[in-house]
């Protein structure tokens, strides 16, 4: 028997027909043959069609994926059949290999489905940011065996597509990307909540990453055993950078707090002594009154009462002296009480405004806003003075001054900036951003009527130096913009 008979001599037989060596050389080099021309059909369709009709990364990839391997399927059936293969003869091998699948085979089984069951329904799809098993990551790769997913630290880790199906997974990308994070921070008891809140804000509107709508919020969490809890709440949306973003949060308000002398506390226990005219109590009292008086050179002495309430106190002496603050160290509460919409607001009060807007200097010679910009802040002034000039006209227009405000005629009458404002000292502003107006003039009615009677005279002005058209034709101009407020605003 030579070697071209042995090829062709039948090992095995399919019902009728004869399966020889050749045959299953065939059947291997076209069955690759039809998965590589598949997965390059499949990735051609991806990159050239899919791209072009604007899909996601996660609808390419599961479309790419279902196409390739339709055509694989497809394609075998077209091999199986150019071969004289009888399909139907493959009905019982069929039937024995699906019955070894659901014994033998289970969890590959299991797998299989639940990969088709992210690629059809997607809850979890290529590109989503998601945590599963405490493992923050982005999909990578969902095949029908298994998910890849590259960590935060750039480690690639194979998933079960089982574990999609019967465990818990976040998905911060489901939707919508925009996410709330939550810093909590401890102060010590006695620490003034508005400067706590005017610093978390601060650091909010420093970050780069965080949004500005929706606005961030300070929550006071409660009463800890040893600290006041507090909490910053922001918003982002980009989930990978979320580790990042928390991180320089927290380096941004330990800076701000050691700038504020806000003390984060260490845990405290108060300790009661029950005899306090034993002998060994009058000698600690007399050692601490010592050390009080050799070792404190900071101008302060202290008083060891420990029979009253155990915790000594600090009482400056004669000859310390009192530190006079400039504007900029100011705290936010005591800028806002100078002006005169708010001076009759409660610190509880006070406290709710800081939330809505932020306090940023502003050295002399700064440009605060540009004409034609689009506007989308409102700016008080809390100390200082602004120059208001229109560049297109070469015309100075006006100088506003502490208690008085600007950038609300781009946010009322949607249009772009009609003026240029730069600083002629230094100067401290309060910055209101547009979607927060509308808080701060529903606590302040007060403040909306003073913005229409002050846009009332600046429309004026500004149509008599023709940068501004008569669009306020058959009613006064204070009654329209006040109207103009209860319709963006619904106060």
């Amino acid at each position: 028997m030579n070697f071209y008979q042995l090829f062709r001599t039948p090992i095995v037989y399919l019902g009728d027909q004869p399966i020889s060596i050749a045959i299953v050389f065939k059947l291997v080099f076209f069955a690759f043959c039809v998965f590589l021309l598949s997965n390059l059909i499949g990735r051609a369709i991806g990159r050239w069609f899919l791209t072009k009709m604007g899909l996601d990364r996660g609808s390419r990839e599961a479309i790419t994926s279902v196409i390739s391997y339709s055509i694989a399927a497809f394609g075998s059936l077209v091999v199986l059949h150019g071969l004289g293969i009888d399909l139907s003869s493959l009905a019982v091998v069929a039937g024995v290999v699906g019955l070894g699948v659901g014994i033998g085979l289970q969890n590959l089984s299991s797998n299989f489905i639940s990969g088709l069951t992210l690629l059809f329904e997607r809850p979890v799809k290529v590109g989503d940011f998601i945590e599963i098993d405490n493992l923050l990551g982005t999909v990578e790769k969902i095949s029908f065996r298994s998910t890849v997913i590259r960590s935060l630290d750039g480690v690639f880790a194979i998933i079960p597509n089982s574990h999609f199906v019967d465990r818990k997974v976040i998905n911060w990308s489901y939707c919508d990307p925009r996410c709330r994070l939550h810093i909590p921070v401890g102060v010590a008891y006695g620490t003034d909540p508005a400067i706590v809140t005017e610093a978390l804000i601060a650091v909010a509107h420093l970050e780069k990453g965080i949004l500005r709508n929706p606005s961030p919020k300070v929550w006071f969490t409660g009463f800890g055993d040893s600290s006041l809890n507090f909490e910053l709440l922001v918003w982002i949306d980009h989930p990978p950078d979320k580790e990042i973003i928390e991180s320089s949060l927290n380096f941004r308000i330990e800076y701000e707090f050691r700038k504020h002398d806000i003390v984060i506390p260490f845990p405290q226990r108060d300790l009661w002594i029950r005899n306090s005219d034993s002998p060994l109590l009058e000698n600690l009292k007399a050692s601490i009154a010592v050390s009080a008086e050799t070792t404190n050179g900071n101008g302060k002495s202290i008083d060891p009462d420990l029979d009253g309430d155990d915790r000594p106190y600090f009482v400056p002496s004669e000859s310390s002296s009192a530190v006079v603050k400039s504007p900029n160290n100011w705290t936010l509460r005591e800028l806002l009480r100078r002006i005169s919409y708010f001076e009759g607001c409660t610190d509880l009060e006070l406290r709710k405004l800081i939330e809505y807007g932020y306090r940023q200097v502003f050295p002399k010679g700064q440009v605060v806003c540009q004409e034609t910009d689009p506007g989308d802040s409102f700016y008080i002034i809390l100390t200082g003075a602004v120059e208001v000039i229109s560049e297109r006209a070469g015309q100075y227009i006006a100088t506003l001054h502490q208690g008085e405000f600007f950038g609300e005629m781009s946010l009322l009458m949607g249009m772009p900036r009609t003026a240029t404002v730069r600083t002629i000292e230094d100067s401290v502003l309060f910055i209101v951003e547009h979607h927060d107006l509308q808080k701060l003039l529903t606590e302040q009615p007060s403040l909306a009527d003073e913005i229409a009677h002050k846009l009332s005279e600046r429309q004026q002005a500004l149509r008599e130096l023709g940068l501004l058209a008569d669009e306020t034709s058959g009613e006064t101009p204070f009654f329209w913009i006040r109207n103009r407020l209860k319709t963006l605003f619904e106060i």
